[in-house]
């Protein structure tokens, strides 16, 4: 017997006198203008700068709705169940909660995606990059003008053993399309020298991680650029703001490679203010499992993020089997 699945339904309607289709999920709804978001749920409403929706849409559709939680900002966001997916209004935001304002609908993954998906071709210009600084992309702004289908769906890095190795992600170059970001202009762009032992040239293997992030043409994206099981390595260059506030379900390492950036780390469900981390080349920060996060990089900085990819981890931190912090200084 075949058996046909059909693709998840999309509900949009006609374009508005902007350009601009609206869309339904559950009981929400999402339209924009030229400058503005609208996002409407049965019991309030929210508003966002188009440039900033599209830019944390952007993240959550590229990254599977990434772990834990991706808040577009203090009302509007995603919780990832790896399966399913709870989009949510004021549910993390106590002004919210308590004025019983909050709203949360849980969505097959394939079904939240593909309206996500939807909305972030419908509703991105042809100039704008919402992966790229504000320096590098045109504007979101304005009547609909073409789309950048390029930039919204460009791969996504995720070596299975690690970069350059025969048969996994490649390494970047002009030829392919990856110049050296302004920023890392003075960025050595030699490659290690490697020297195997006879019957082992298949075995060893080595790359320039600065040449290779200097020429990252995305920023607050990380990319795994090697694996060891559920050990992740995912380096990203950053420039101006993370589009999200991130909330962990896992302890999350940032090594600092170079420059500088801030973080605002508060309390994964109320948002109160826990703590301002300044990191520079050399700092090593551990983020707890129950805090969200957000970063500000005054210039293109290169940051080493390392995750434990175990799908063990969430539970075992709710049941209270596993601290939500990594070590006992």
């Amino acid at each position: 017997m075949t058996v046909v699945e059909s693709p998840p339904e999309v509900r949009s309607g006609d374009p508005n006198q902007f350009g601009y289709p609206s869309f339904e999920l559950g009981e929400f709804t999402f339209s924009r203008d030229e400058y503005f978001v609208y996002i409407e749920w049965p019991t309030g409403h929210h508003i966002m700068s188009a440039d900033a929706f599209l830019r944390a849409l952007q993240r959550d559709v590229a990254w599977e709705f990434f772990y834990g939680i991706v808040n577009f900002d203090g009302v509007i966001g995603t919780v990832n169940h790896y399966g399913t997916v709870d989009l949510f209004a004021g549910r993390y935001n106590d002004s919210y909660r308590k004025a019983e304002l909050d709203h949360v609908e849980n969505f097959e993954t394939p079904d939240i995606k593909a309206t996500f998906q939807r909305m972030l071709d419908a509703w991105t210009n042809e100039t704008f990059d919402p992966f790229a600084a504000p320096d590098e992309t045109g504007t979101a702004f304005g009547p609909k003008n073409g789309d950048n289908r390029d930039a919204i769906n460009r791969h996504r890095v995720a070596a299975k053993r690690m970069v350059s190795c025969p048969g996994d992600e490649e390494l970047r170059s002009d030829e392919k399309g990856f110049p050296v970001n302004r920023a890392f202009a003075d960025v050595p762009q030699d490659e290690p020298t490697i020297e195997a032992e006879e019957g082992f040239e298949e075995e060893l293997n080595a790359f320039n991680l600065f040449a290779y992030l200097s020429r990252s043409d995305v920023t607050w994206n990380p990319s795994v650029v090697s694996a060891c099981e559920n050990s992740l390595f995912c380096p990203t260059t950053e420039e101006y703001i993370l589009p999200i506030i991130h909330g962990n379900d896992r302890v999350e390492w940032f090594v600092q490679l170079s420059d500088e950036i801030h973080w605002e780390v508060e309390d994964r469900d109320s948002g109160g203010v826990r703590a301002k981390v300044v990191m520079r080349p050399g700092d090593v920060a551990a983020m707890p499992a129950d805090i969200r996060h957000q970063g500000y990089a005054p210039k293109r900085a290169m940051l080493l993020v390392w995750e434990n990819a175990s799908e063990d981890l969430p539970g075992l931190i709710a049941k209270g089997e596993m601290r939500t912090y990594p070590v006992d200084i």
